[in-house]
């Protein structure tokens, strides 16, 4: 198995997105900080599995650079999130330069449907998606424009087959969804950045990957149980963390959240997350 981290751009946030301030009001105090990060990288995963190309998340695009692409009546749009994103950066290009098929993929699955993870979805129009059901539920509608989903962009043939959890042997996650025949490829409900937000493992002989969207920002901020700014849910944010954490304990796993500019390394390098117990 063949795992390639594709950056499809950059994008800039307000620091207390990344680390949330505050009990109270952490998205008003989110949007109304004046301080920016650094570049981060925005990260979608394409996995050469025996049964066919699955892609994780499909990044951004470059139409983002268009002043027509983000609603202006949206303050997080206009205030709060900045892209960097060429054509050639986008996940079909990428895909074609390290001699992949887009027509191969079998499963894209998505651990949220926010822009920088959906951003490249029309280039897989034979694939199958999988989206949670809370997850696609959050982003449609005008409720779905209110909470930042921008799903007037989705494609007109976007029907993602929607994922009901089950019981299973999914360890400390409880419920989930196996994706492969073979069982190496499973999705878990991690709700906390959004509602709905989904992660994946994937296990490749003795090695455990957790592709983990924006359960964090970066290993360190999953480490400190640090949740970010945005999450609608602070108490669903913390439970997931505390059951990666434990997952992490029991079973050593590389950790990929979507944001970190350290994780292409550790996925090369296969640098399992170590947490110490206190």
């Amino acid at each position: 198995m063949r795992i390639h981290a594709i950056e499809t751009g950059v994008v800039s946030i307000k620091t207390r997105q990344r680390q949330g301030v505050g009990s109270t009001g952490r998205r008003l105090n989110t949007l109304l900080d004046n301080m920016w990060t650094e570049w981060l990288p925005i990260y979608c995963w394409v996995v050469e599995h025996p049964e066919g190309i699955i892609v994780i998340d499909t990044g951004e695009t470059a139409r983002t650079c268009s002043p027509s692409y983000f609603p202006r009546w949206h303050p997080y749009f206009r205030f709060g999130v900045r892209m960097r994103v060429e054509p050639e950066q986008e996940v079909g290009p990428q895909m074609k330069k390290l001699g992949l098929s887009i027509n191969d993929v079998r499963w894209t699955i998505m651990t949220h449907l926010h822009t920088d993870h959906s951003g490249g979805i029309s280039y897989f129009p034979r694939s199958e998606f999988l989206v949670s059901r809370q997850e696609y539920k959050s982003s449609v509608g005008l409720k779905g424009k209110l909470r930042g989903y921008l799903s007037d962009h989705f494609p007109n043939w976007f029907e993602p087959r929607i994922i009901d959890y089950t019981s299973g042997e999914y360890g400390i996650f409880r419920t989930g969804y196996t994706v492969t025949e073979a069982a190496d490829v499973l999705v878990i409900p991690t709700p906390g950045h959004t509602l709905g937000h989904q992660s994946v493992i994937i296990r490749d002989g003795e090695i455990t990957y957790l592709f983990a969207g924006d359960t964090s920002y970066t290993e360190q901020l999953m480490i400190d149980r640090n949740i970010d700014g945005v999450s609608p849910s602070s108490r669903l944010a913390q439970d997931t963390l505390a059951r990666i954490h434990e997952f992490i304990c029991t079973e050593p796993t590389v950790y990929l959240p979507s944001h970190d500019p350290l994780s292409k390394q550790r996925l090369v390098q296969k640098i399992p997350t170590t947490i110490f117990k206190l």
